[in-house]
């Protein structure tokens, strides 16, 4: 797009990860007869969290009964594997267990239990100890949540295949294209003869500017930022957690065959530390979640100075924080010192040994988070204010499991869309 200036589109989706891409292909699918435009900052798409995850397609377990995320995961998994089958997209059904070490673990394992069989997840069981050592050889523990409907799949692959097929129903793509104004205009561009059909100027870094009718914003990990362009609300405010994986070396790789997890501590954050066998054979160990100093900082020592301080004069992070002091040193601990993050893994596999393992690769994720500290659990939707307000719809969190959920958040935000601007 370097050097056009000037070009109209009913609708503009600015974001090409997982979920803009799921989101501009299912609204072009019901709306053939509209054009839509997609914008990416990046070269390529779907490069941040869209490409830097472990690649699970979760069946549903977590989530509160009834919610929205429960139900959006339980839907887009089923909608997920029946896309890679359509499609052609290798992934693998090799299940999940989530196993409980200590005897104080089983009252949540069971609840963990009851809300899978809540939300309908297919194929739920308990298993005993002789139950687990028949799903996973090498793994102990007293007793396991059975997933066999938990899989695994190169998300970035799939993200790929949303984009091909926006583009093969006639959707443009533009990418190094970062957005940084969207804004009402008064007057129709010289020589357009439509007078002020497209009334919403999105422009880029480098000068260039698309007239559309509406705007969709799916930002990740830029999601508040694009929000505020068209005058809303700081908050809730996106906190970049780097999550730092390990890998099993080859010759190790028999020790686990399908995902290990174990049951979450509900005085954390987080899911803690999981054995993950990858579509490429390879297996990955972790991850931890420490603050990143860059919102797109996948090695230890990325920093942006703004991001820094963006994240640290935050009074939503300085109480997450001071609530999980002693987590977040553990964390970090765990991140520097590779045998203290064994050490945790070896409770599931005592086989494994620091020797077996190398650091690995690492993701951010865009961890939405309210003033008191709380993390922002569900799906936030937001418009501004003014003119701009009534056609623009910024989506500010969308939630872990979003790649499993895509399809299905996908279907969600499509409803919203031709809700607001009744398209």
């Amino acid at each position: 797009m370097r050097g056009i200036t000037f070009s109209t589109y009913d609708v503009a989706v600015v974001g090409a990860g997982i979920v803009g891409l799921a989101t501009v292909r299912e609204l072009i699918l019901r709306h053939p007869s509209l054009s839509f435009i997609l914008l990416e900052k990046e070269k390529e798409l779907a490069v941040h969290q869209s490409g830097h995850n472990s690649g699970v397609i979760h069946s549903g377990i977590y989530y509160t009964p009834g919610s929205l995320k429960a139900r959006l995961c339980v839907r887009g998994a089923t909608l997920a594997y029946e896309y890679c089958e359509k499609k052609g997209i290798p992934y693998k059904q090799c299940g999940k267990l989530i196993v409980a070490v200590e005897q104080e673990e089983i009252p949540r394992l069971q609840a963990l239990y009851e809300r899978g069989m809540k939300n309908n997840v297919r194929d739920l069981s308990i298993v005993d100890a002789k139950g687990i050592r028949e799903r996973e050889p090498y793994c102990r523990g007293i007793m396991a949540l059975d997933s066999p409907y938990t899989g695994i799949v190169d998300w970035r692959m799939v993200a790929l295949r949303y984009g091909q097929d926006f583009k093969e129903a006639g959707g443009t793509v533009v990418t190094e294209s970062e957005v940084n104004d969207i804004a009402v205009v008064t007057e129709s561009p010289a020589g357009s003869t439509e007078g002020m059909k497209y009334p919403i100027a999105i422009r880029d870094k480098k000068g260039n500017e698309v007239r559309c009718r509406y705007v969709l914003t799916c930002g990740g990990l830029y999601s508040d930022r694009l929000s505020q362009i068209s005058g809303c609300s700081r908050e809730p405010r996106i906190v970049p957690f780097r999550g730092d994986y390990l890998v099993l070396k080859p010759e190790k790789h028999y020790l686990v065959k399908g995902n290990i997890y174990p049951v979450p501590d509900p005085r954390f954050p987080f899911l803690g530390v999981h054995f993950t066998p990858r579509v490429d054979g390879g297996v990955w160990l972790g991850p931890n979640a420490v603050l990143a100093f860059k919102r797109e900082g996948y090695k230890v020592y990325d920093f942006n100075a703004r991001d820094f301080a963006d994240a640290l004069s935050f009074r939503g992070l300085q109480k997450l924080v001071m609530r999980n002091i002693t987590y977040g040193i553990g964390e970090m601990y765990r991140g520097v010192f590779i045998g203290a993050q064994v050490k945790i893994l070896q409770k599931y596999i005592p086989e494994l040994s620091r020797s077996d393992v190398l650091r690995g690769p690492a993701g951010v994720r865009a961890q939405a988070l309210d003033r008191d500290g709380n993390l922002v659990d569900d799906f936030v939707f937001d418009g501004g204010v003014g003119d701009v307000g009534s056609r623009v719809l910024h989506v500010r969190n969308a939630p872990s499991p979003a790649a499993t959920s895509s399809l299905a958040i996908a279907e969600m935000i499509a409803d919203e869309v031709e809700s607001r601007f009744a398209l």
